[in-house]
């Protein structure tokens, strides 16, 4: 089979985010985080776990920074705490959290390694959280309060506003299996639109401060097909779009949220009545960069209902369709202003552990990427601005309220004592950025 070859600048990357892999919850004047609260409820995740320790990256960065190095990365996507920087959601910053992130951002830039940022993922301080959270229009604008120092602090050229803000609105407000553990659409359309004029507002803090720097958010499409040819599975699939891509896609792109969308929106929640006047406006403040996550495709039937016609993986959300990854970088570049577009993340956890000489032969993560990263080449030769791509993740981490159950990182970890062991994925990812070769 002849290789697939990757443009010469094209960035190989890794992501993790501060929650999952940091630990050190309580040291050095971190405040708690609605994710802190959250774990601490018996019963919200998988045996009790919660973010500490973690994969102890707030004390084992340097030992991280010389693993990424040695797998040849170009890109390290991590994610500033917000809690670390301001306890409390506002004020002065603590000056031990940003020092942190300093010691991190030398450290990379000394083993060549370019950082991104994300701004927010998911961390929110608990005590935002006790004013209304997301609800409350309030935290859009110390977000931006926020984001002002961090911009100040941190010499980052491509910065990241929202992680998945549809997994805030839909695990978070919808579901509450994530924090801050609501089951109510009423609230969740309003802290919708809320993440996303927080969005906005960051990145004109960055564009009128900080000219020649990037930002955009991350958003994670899900491309949405009918499970069968009925007009009924049709109808089902283009408003399943709406709530899972057009209304994040259409008010930062394009100024307005999808109509269809906002009318089935309004009947379930006031959220229209806080679109104030101005706020499109913010929310569609151009983006430098916009970062793609893509883990899974939605199919649904007739009544609507999800359906699944592939391979699911050890997390039962996630069904195996590397064409899905195709079909939403062509439907970016067909439907979109084109901007160039980061793959953020795409992953697979698997169940594979150490054998007796010590390696870990992950060969379904192995085919998966390769499967991915097939459908990504296709999209950029046909026209898709994509100019680098992180693997999800970089270490085996905290996966939210699966706990410690689920394994992403192609870097197995030892959770007794933090040993980072190097999976077969990540060597075959190694021979890829190296050689810039897909085989």
């Amino acid at each position: 089979m002849n290789a697939l070859r990757f443009p010469d600048d094209f960035v190989w990357g890794a992501a993790t985010s501060a929650y999952q892999v940091e630990g050190a919850t309580g040291e050095d004047g971190r405040g708690p985080s609605v994710w802190d609260t959250f774990a601490a409820v018996p019963g919200n995740v998988k045996d009790g776990d919660t973010g500490d320790p973690g994969a102890d990256q707030y004390h084992r960065y340097g030992e991280d920074i010389e693993l990424m190095a040695d797998l040849g990365l170009d890109s390290y996507r991590f994610s500033v705490a917000w809690p670390r920087v301001q306890p409390t959601g506002t004020g002065k910053p603590n000056q031990k959290g940003l020092d942190y992130y300093r010691r991190l951002v030398d450290g990379l830039a000394e083993r060549g390694i370019r950082p991104m940022a994300t701004l927010f993922h998911w961390d929110l301080p608990q005590e935002l959280q006790d004013r209304g959270g997301w609800e409350n229009r309030d935290t859009a604008a110390r977000f931006a309060d926020y984001a002002e120092i961090v911009f100040d602090a941190l010499p980052i050229r491509d910065w990241l506003t929202i992680n998945e803000p549809k997994t805030v609105v839909e695990c978070g407000y919808r579901f509450g299996s994530h924090a801050p553990g609501f089951t109510d659409d009423g609230r969740a359309f309003v802290a919708l639109h809320h993440l996303l004029l927080a969005h906005g507002l960051a990145s004109q803090v960055l564009h009128e401060q900080h000219r020649g720097r990037r930002i955009g958010p991350a958003l994670n499409l899900h491309p949405t097909y009918p499970s069968d040819d009925t007009p009924e599975a049709l109808e089902a699939a283009r408003h399943q779009d709406g709530l899972e891509n057009r209304v994040y896609l259409d008010p930062i792109f394009k100024g307005f949220y999808p109509e269809d969308t906002l009318r089935w929106i309004s009947e379930r929640s006031p959220m229209r009545e806080h679109i104030l006047e101005g706020d499109l406006v913010t929310i569609s403040e151009p983006i430098d960069i916009l970062g793609v996550q893509y883990y899974t495709p939605v199919f649904v039937d007739g009544s609507g209902e999800r359906v699944f016609l592939h391979e699911k993986a050890q997390a039962d959300w996630l069904e195996i369709y590397p064409e899905g990854m195709y079909d939403i970088l062509a439907r970016l570049t067909r439907d979109y202003p084109s901007v160039p577009i980061v793959i953020t993340e795409n992953g697979l956890p698997t169940l594979d552990v150490p054998g007796p000489d010590g390696h870990v032969r992950d060969e379904g993560r192995i085919s998966y990427l390769r499967d991915h990263l097939t459908a990504m080449h296709r999209a950029i030769g046909e026209g898709a601005r994509v100019e680098g791509y992180h693997v999800w993740s970089l270490l085996d981490n905290f996966e939210w309220a699966e706990g410690y159950s689920q394994r992403f990182g192609i870097v197995y970890v030892d959770y007794e004592n933090q040993r980072r062991i190097p999976k077969d994925s990540a060597l075959w990812f190694r021979e890829v950025v190296k050689s810039g070769e897909l085989r």
